[in-house]
């Protein structure tokens, strides 16, 4: 299994990521993709992945810290992805539930960091809250930029205008809760060949761990449930989603070089 979505860069980790790692291993999860959320996560999951194989690095900035995009930060951004384990831009997108930015800057930092995928030839990983219908307008400004749809929540019919821009989807530990039955039905509405599996850890535990730090180890139980909504087996899950991760994040040619 790939985790396609975790914070082993967050303070959370500080104290026992070696065994984090450790634990992922012995569950089946054989790489982790670190996302960065600004500067200081960004390098950190870059630091990460130099020290354990198996970890790669997302490089960019959050739509809560959008405020503090400069010129210069779109400079650093590109030295970062230069790295040979770094996959994709991100995380980036918009937040309408905290507004921790204000949206046009939102909007802005948005597109500056679409057009930094365009110009370095890198899939974006996308952060979108309660921002569908301008997430849906900014990628069909840029239909040529792969993205990832980071722990989808929105609606079946917001994935069918995505899934005709080419895009990804990923889920995670909330398809396990109990009251997600809606978010279930949006799931099995999604073609299995346009899932990843992630955790986004050290948040979004799957039952019944919820109210525990998240960890990559906990990756399983997300893949069964998707197994559960698409009415196959866990090893059909399990090959898919690496398939669709390695396709995405084109993993195969990084490996290779």
């Amino acid at each position: 299994m790939i985790d396609s979505h975790a914070h082993l860069n967050d303070p959370a980790f500080a104290d026992d990521l070696d065994e984090v790692v450790a634990r992922a291993e012995a569950a089946g999860v054989k790489t982790i993709i670190n996302v960065g959320y600004d500067l200081t996560s960004s390098r950190r999951a870059i630091a990460l992945s130099e020290r354990y194989p198996t970890l790669w690095a997302v490089v960019g900035l959050h739509p809560h810290d959008a405020k503090f995009w400069t010129e210069e930060l779109w400079d650093t951004i590109i030295e970062l992805a230069s790295h040979p384990k770094v996959l994709a831009i991100g995380e980036a997108g918009l937040d309408y539930h905290y507004d921790n930015s204000p949206r046009d800057v939102q909007r802005a930092v948005f597109r500056e960091q679409l057009a930094l995928g365009r110009q370095l030839n890198m899939p974006v990983v996308i952060h979108s809250r309660e921002a569908a219908k301008d997430t849906l307008e900014i990628l069909g400004e840029y239909p040529d930029v792969p993205c990832l749809l980071h722990c989808y929540s929105g609606s079946l019919e917001s994935a069918r205008s995505y899934q005709q821009m080419g895009h990804y989807f990923s889920f995670g530990g909330p398809i396990t809760f109990n009251n997600a039955h809606k978010l279930r039905d949006v799931v099995a509405g999604i073609p299995l060949e346009r899932i990843l599996l992630e955790t986004d850890c050290p948040y979004l535990t799957p039952h019944p761990y919820r109210g525990k730090r998240n960890e990559p180890a906990h990756l399983p139980l997300v893949a069964q449930k998707l197994a559960e909504v698409h009415g196959c087996t866990l090893e059909d899950v399990v090959r898919q989603t690496e398939e669709n991760t390695r396709a995405f994040f084109r993993l195969m040619d990084k490996e290779d070089s």
